[in-house]
């Protein structure tokens, strides 16, 4: 294997994983060499490993197509259900697409919500219990609310559309609170303490990109917008081995490998993936290493980077 990719969650995050202080991320970390540092977020993540035109991050037209397999010709939108929360200052979404929700609770709010985006001008579809969509035409000017990953717990004022053009948006995000708010659905969640779906969040916008070229030829992900991504750059797909390691990815190919592991929040991070790595590189089987940080952070590893036992490890808080 030539190389390897991995799209990791923040450093901050990553740093708190129980278990891996003083593994070999730290030891990466001290010994490898920093790269430039990107701009904090998926989007740049991605960017970083695939080339699409425009300036759109069109996760909902990615799904879309993944889901139905219908995004070719219309700009989409996701518009997920959400659970907010209001405070004494504010309001903060706390949960956005996995709310459990039935397919039945799915379709009767869907079925409530297309005459309030029907008279916008938009065509609202609950795809799947977590995924909802807006169908726009070219030209409608969809906002972006931002990647829910980066909205949960944070002010929704810093991430609702702004100024004159954000008001028709903002309009449809507060009608929306207010049909969600006494729907029959959320009342008999209510009863058995599932969370309310009491909001929509706008995001991910755009069409489907028509040409997208990668360094990548073999990625492994979960996440169904980053397999259509890497399936329209002509990358082969992978489930990822629930017990990671080099041994399942084709070791032998001179093709650089992507792997997401974003979704990662546990010591497995560490001992199914980053050790085993370490291992294949320590033994020539693979040329680098590089480490893409969801916060933007970058650092290249190689297998002579291991000699520099003058670079310590940081210190761990007890």
């Amino acid at each position: 294997m030539s190389g390897l990719l991995f799209f990791l969650p923040t450093l901050t995050r990553c740093r708190m994983i129980r278990g891996l202080g003083d593994g070999v991320l730290d030891r990466w970390l001290a010994r490898g060499d920093a790269l430039t540092p990107a701009a904090a977020g998926r989007q740049a993540q991605w960017r970083h490993a695939f080339d699409w035109h425009g300036h759109d991050w069109p996760v909902a037209a990615l799904t879309r197509q993944a889901d139905v397999g219908d995004a070719a010709g219309a700009h989409w939108l996701r518009a997920d259900p959400a659970h907010v929360r209001a405070d004494m200052t504010t309001a903060r979404m706390l949960a956005c697409g996995a709310l459990g929700l039935t397919p039945d609770e799915t379709q009767r709010i869907a079925r409530d919500l297309k005459p309030l985006f029907g008279d916008a001008g938009f065509l609202f579809d609950a795809a799947t219990t977590d995924r909802w969509y807006l169908r726009a035409e070219p030209g409608s000017g969809l906002p972006d609310g931002g990647d829910p990953d980066e909205v949960l717990g944070d002010d929704l004022k810093l991430h609702l559309p702004a100024g004159a053009a954000g008001k028709r948006w903002r309009m449809l995000f507060n009608e929306a609170q207010v049909l969600l708010h006494n729907h029959v659905v959320n009342v008999e969640r209510e009863r058995r303490g599932a969370v309310a779906v009491n909001g929509l969040w706008f995001w991910g916008g755009g069409a489907l990109p028509e040409r997208v070229r990668s360094h990548c030829g073999e990625v492994v992900t979960r996440d169904p917008a980053l397999r259509m991504l890497a399936t329209s750059a002509g990358a082969c797909c992978h489930d990822p081995d629930p017990q990671g390691g080099v041994h399942a990815l084709g070791a032998d190919s001179d093709k650089t490998w992507l792997i997401d592991l974003n979704d990662l929040r546990d010591e497995t991070l560490e001992t199914h993936w980053l050790a085993p790595v370490d291992a294949a590189l320590r033994r020539g089987r693979l040329r680098r290493v590089e480490l893409a940080f969801v916060s933007g952070e970058r650092i290249e590893v190689r297998a002579v980077h291991r000699w520099r036992f003058w670079r310590r490890m940081a210190r761990h808080p007890a």
